[in-house]
Order: structure tokens, then sequence, then C-alpha cells
């Protein structure tokens, strides 16, 4: 559990990266518009500010004081040293991470600590495989997706499984370089952002319910709806999902049979083009 990773997954590519493990999605308005300003504002304060310990920790009091600090989950820090990294506000990261300090590594002022961020990878490290990795690269381009998705290993696993079970083998990753492959695999991930059936409730966030300083996992209430569960009852749960009838949970079955059944066809479409001839050397 503490191998170098193979392929990184925090700042994968100039277009996206991942900050929930520094709390970016713990605070109870963790809407893209909200996360966004958050970030935007620090980016720029910083900008502006010295970098002596001192100064960075009247910086991270000047956050906690401009900022509404309230969270889902007390235990979970949420630092306030995240930030966006480019301009085009693509890539969130740390901002004391010395690619982004001429070389000096200013991270230990932070909660953590330098030695804590700098050696701490997610379970999706170890739990997504290389093909799923791989595939998520391509599939995803957003910072605020990316993160949601590369860190729910129920969904990406569950995907995966029904992707595979539909084409009769692993989803090759070459194949999300496919446009229509792609895009049929990111509409089933932006499910994320546009669940029917997602629930408004701040204390809800995928599976889990907070409640204070503990966490749950929310089950789907199938007995009160008079049904079985559901066999995409993970699926359900790591969007965040809240049925009020049997009716609903039959329409969100089909649902993602229609997502699985459009992969499904994309895949299928590419597997018959012809492979490229490689360019003569004449």
């Amino acid at each position: 559990m503490v191998s170098p990773p193979e392929i990184h997954l925090c700042q994968p590519g100039a277009e996206m990266s991942c900050g929930a493990c520094c709390g970016l999605y713990n605070y109870a308005d963790s809407s893209r518009e909200s996360l966004a300003a958050r970030l935007r504002g620090r980016t720029a304060l910083y900008g502006a500010w010295g970098r002596t310990p001192e100064d960075l920790e009247a910086f991270a009091a000047e956050i906690r004081r401009r900022e509404d600090g309230t969270k889902r989950y007390e235990v979970i820090y949420c630092c306030e040293y995240l930030g966006f990294l480019d301009r085009e506000e693509r890539r969130v990261g740390c901002l004391l991470h010395p690619c982004q300090n001429g070389g000096r590594d200013l991270r230990g002022v932070s909660f953590y600590g330098r030695e804590l961020c700098d050696g701490h990878f997610c379970p999706s490290y170890h739990y997504l495989s290389r093909e799923e990795k791989l595939a998520l690269l391509m599939i995803i381009d957003d910072w605020y997706l990316w993160g949601l998705v590369v860190t729910d290993i129920d969904l990406v696993k569950a995907y995966f499984r029904l992707a595979a079970e539909a084409v009769s083998e692993m989803p090759k990753p070459a194949a999300f370089s496919d446009r229509e492959v792609r895009g049929r695999a990111g509409d089933f991930f932006a499910l994320k952002l546009n669940w029917p059936y997602r629930s408004d409730d701040v204390r809800r966030f995928g599976k889990y319910y907070f409640d204070g300083s503990q966490y749950m996992i929310r089950p789907i209430p199938y007995d009160r709806l008079h049904c079985d569960p559901s066999p995409f009852d993970g699926i359900f749960k790591s969007l965040t999902s809240e049925f009020r009838s049997r009716e609903e949970i039959q329409r969100a079955e089909d649902l993602i049979r229609a997502h699985i059944a459009s992969f499904r066809e994309a895949y299928e479409r590419w597997r018959e083009k012809p492979l490229t001839a490689p360019a003569s050397c004449s």
C-alpha cells in the first residue's frame, strides 16, 4: 500500500486533477460554482501573499475568516492551501507544492504537513486496475467530475464490470480514444452531476450519510418501496439516490441499462473498424 503509483491520479495531466483528499468535496456547499469561487479567491490571494511560515499561517487564517467553513463531515480537514494551479482553472492542487514555488516546498505549514501530503495515495491508486485508470484518463477531462469519479471506487468498478459483461471483454483502454466510445462512457459518469434521483441532503455524499463526526452507508429502503433490491444498488448508492416509489427505481434501472446498451453499441462499432496500417518506411 506504500509503493509509488504507476499512474498518477492526483495530477494526471494539464486538463484535470483531484483535490478530494484535501477536503475539496467536504464543504456543505460543494457545487461546482461554489468550489470554483473558493479556489479562485485563494489563488488570487496567494499570489499577493508573503511566503514565510508566519505569512502562510496568516494566509490560512484569512481564508478561514473569508469563507464559509461548514462541512459535511467534521472529521475530514479542509485544507486552506488548495487552489487553482493554472490560469485556465482546469487544474486543482496544492499552492504550497514546490512546483508552484520555484522548487521551495512550503507544505510544512499545512495541517497534514509535508511528509503526509507527499506520501499519501488514496485507495483508488491501489484498487482501480491499470485498465480502469487508463480508461478514466481518456474519458474525463474536467477537474470537478474527475475528483468525484476517480475516488468512487464502487461506481468505477460497477461500470466497468457491466461494460465488460456487455461486450464480453474488459473494454480495452485504446477503445476510449474513439470519440463515440469515450462519449458514451462519459455520459454515464456524468450521472454524478445530473442524476435525476439525486438527494439534495447536504449530509449525503455518494453512498455515505454524515452525522457530525460519524458516517454510515445510507441503504435504499426497498422493503418500504415494495420491491426487491436492485441489481444496480451499488450504482444507485454511489449516485446519492433518493427514491420515492417503485416506479422511480424501475425508471432508474432502465436509465442505467440504456447507458450500458449505448456503450455496447459504440464499442462494437469501434471493434469492427479496420486497424490503421503502419506508415511505410520507403
